[in-house]
């Protein structure tokens, strides 16, 4: 073989080893920071991107959201108890060229960064608040990493405190609290249906101390009541008008003075005895 077609077809090798390592594919979400000799060339993407090898060099950075999972961390909140918090951070690059220049690792800074603001913050706010408002500690938390992540040229866009650990005795001290609560809350409704119960009656008496028809036919209902059952006792409930002058009556007849050996008063019922079925009189 002549050896212009082999110095032909190793330039041809050549060529293509040399497009082959000059080009780069980089994706949608993707984009490339390339140096060239240290200096600085710019965002380059998304397609293809020409470099030159062994003087070039290209940084990818991942433009799509981040989940990042902040380990839990000790923290005494103000009221001084001990409670273990995690959360979760999401952020974006949106500046690819300060992502690389301004931060070694973005992704590394922003999750230490967070995980001293989760402390700092919570450290501000008592139990009650970090178990009642979260919402407002996970906007504090927000404002406070995205100010700095900023200057990263990344976005902190969802902050949020995903669970929050207690010491067990605090738990049960919570719970008591709760179960106090809890029968203050039925004692005062029980004390409230009392008190409407006791006017619902005021006005019935009232209206049935207008009607004396009205009183008589509740007598008779509670006789019927009475009468349901195998009662051994019959409680006639008569009116003191009608019992006090009969008595008043009979004390005359008799002569006695004494009040000492009057009656006793029944306050308006008569008690008679009534044997049950199958006793003897």
């Amino acid at each position: 073989m002549p050896t212009e077609i082999i110095m032909g077809i190793l330039a041809v090798l050549l060529l293509a080893a040399f497009a082959f390592a000059s080009i780069r594919v980089v994706r949608e979400y993707e984009r490339v920071v390339a140096f060239r000799l240290g200096r600085l060339r710019g965002a380059l993407g998304p397609g293809l991107v020409f470099m030159l090898p062994f003087l070039d060099k290209l940084i990818r950075i991942d433009l799509r959201t981040v989940t990042l999972t902040i380990p839990p961390q000790e923290v005494i909140t103000r009221d001084n108890v001990t409670a273990r918090v995690n959360a979760v951070v999401m952020f974006r690059v949106t500046d690819p060229v300060q992502a690389v220049m301004s931060v070694e690792n973005h992704a590394i800074a922003t999750s230490q960064f967070a995980q001293t603001t989760l402390r700092s913050v919570v450290g501000r706010a008592d139990l009650d608040t970090l178990l009642a408002h979260r919402a407002d500690l996970n906007e504090d938390l927000a404002q406070s990493i995205a100010r700095q992540t900023q200057e990263w040229g990344v976005e902190a866009s969802v902050v949020e405190i995903k669970d929050v650990e207690i010491p067990e005795m605090m738990q049960r001290a919570m719970a008591r609290e709760a179960e106090a609560e809890r029968e203050r809350r039925a004692k005062v409704i029980s004390a409230r249906g009392e008190l409407q119960a006791s006017k619902e009656l005021r006005d019935a008496a009232l209206t049935l101390s207008e009607a004396p028809a009205s009183l008589q036919l509740r007598y008779l209902q509670t006789l019927l009541e009475l009468g349901a059952d195998q009662n051994s006792t019959v409680v006639f409930p008569l009116p003191m008008d009608i019992v006090g002058p009969i008595v008043q009556a009979v004390q005359r007849f008799a002569g006695d003075d004494d009040p000492s050996s009057a009656p006793p008063q029944t306050h308006g019922l008569k008690v008679v005895d009534r044997p049950l079925e199958g006793e003897s009189r």
